[in-house]
């Protein structure tokens, strides 16, 4: 194994995000530790599942859509690099708030073969800026 190879499955065996790699039908391919950790399915649950099973229903008509639209051209609503935020449902049913990015997975012809998406758990952070602004919207009533 060379370097490279070794670095990025010590990163991905530690990241304490979430690694996903899904193939061009949304199937899941790659679920790391921080996968696991945030959602609450182990890596055997989830390997060869549909990424339906960390998409709140009511968002998944919308997210296969831009999914497959990704495949097909290549193209992303969301640049390169670009944090998206979205929420996100884990095994015990759980909603909880993630951002993430996205990278486009393709063949050597330049064809979409998959995606990886990096998420990270931000629930705590978004329900502390949600209770600021109540706060703030009342401070401001008075």
């Amino acid at each position: 194994m060379d370097y490279a190879q070794t670095v990025a499955n010590a990163i991905l065996a530690a990241a304490a995000d979430a690694v996903i790699a899904s193939d061009s039908e949304g199937i899941i391919r790659v679920w790391n530790p921080g996968a696991e950790r945030i959602f609450g399915y182990a890596e055997t649950e989830a390997v060869g599942q549909s990424l339906d099973i960390i998409t709140p229903e009511r968002l998944r008509k919308r997210h296969w859509d831009g999914y497959r639209k990704t495949m097909a051209t290549g193209e992303s609503r969301y640049g390169e690099g670009a944090l998206l935020s979205v929420p996100g449902v884990c095994k015990d049913g759980r909603q909880i708030s993630l951002e993430f990015t996205i990278v486009p997975l393709k063949d050597e012809d330049g064809s979409m073969t998959g995606m990886v998406s990096v998420l990270r758990d931000v629930s705590v952070r978004f329900a502390e800026l949600k209770a600021l602004r109540e706060q703030l919207a009342k401070a401001s009533a008075a």
